[in-house]
């Protein structure tokens, strides 16, 4: 049992919690939750049902983990959310576990910043280094890459895709799978170009940068199908692993492309 437990949290003694973790006022910690070594649980914090949180974790108050889904299918089903390390959860954050309709996790990478309000509803898959803005909203079976950035008030539709080093804008609706290393924005999200700055900052180097300028120039400017367009990135640009990426991701998508 963790060393620092506030006298007025309430913890489950069915929980795994290591040596280090630090638990705050009035938090609520349920029999099947598992937090690993540093995590921090500043203050009304709620964590319930099969979730595990990885190693130096910081929860700020009144987020919420590993409630029901917001699903009318769901039943009880055991089902549960998984947090990496070094995570940042800022207040009133929610995140649910998985419905019956996945794989029965709802999942969370690492070094991820959520800040307050967001909302990670059943089944979603988040990877690392993700920045979510004040009260971005995921609906349920949303996937999002590497790197993403999610700008404040944007609702995104379930089972849409946001790609790697994608950035969109706040106060945005997304309907439609954002292709990686792209910007969109708007009531009906689309896209506004590459995010270039983004990829300077994260150490892309001139050729990559060029390269996907051109792909996307050919993918989502040029009047031609977006089967021509493929086609022509794979037989015209350099066999890069960024351009790769792209076209899997473009030829993956189920909801259509946000172009």
């Amino acid at each position: 049992m963790a060393r620092d437990i506030h006298k007025t949290a309430i913890v489950s003694p069915k929980a795994e919690i290591a040596e280090d973790v630090s638990i705050g006022p009035y938090c609520i910690i349920g029999d099947n939750v598992k937090i690993a070594s540093g995590t921090k649980l500043i203050s009304y914090v709620q964590i319930d049902g099969l979730t595990e949180i990885g190693k130096n974790c910081t929860i700020y108050p009144f987020a919420t983990i590993g409630f029901p889904p917001q699903d009318l299918k769901y039943q009880g089903e055991k089902t549960g959310v998984k947090i990496g390390d070094n995570n940042v959860i800022r207040e009133y954050v929610t995140i649910h576990r998985a419905s019956v309709s996945g794989d029965g996790l709802t999942e969370i990478g690492s070094d991820n910043f959520i800040m307050a309000y967001v909302h990670i509803a059943h089944d979603c898959k988040i990877g690392n280094n993700v920045i979510m803005a004040n009260l971005a909203t995921l609906a349920g079976h949303v996937i999002v890459e590497d790197f993403a950035f999610i700008g404040g008030i944007v609702a995104v539709h379930q089972f849409t895709r946001i790609g790697a080093y994608a950035m969109i804008g706040g106060f945005s609706g997304v309907g439609q799978d954002i292709p990686p290393y792209t910007m969109a924005s708007g009531a009906r999200a689309k896209l506004y170009g590459l995010n270039t700055v983004g990829l300077k900052r994260r150490g892309f180097n001139e050729e990559t940068i060029n390269a996907l300028k051109k792909a996307y120039k050919i993918l989502f400017r040029d009047k031609i199908s977006l089967k021509e367009a493929i086609e022509k990135v794979k037989n015209t640009l350099p066999d890069i692993p960024e351009l790769k990426h792209l076209i899997e991701f473009i030829e993956a998508n189920k909801r259509g492309i946000c172009r």
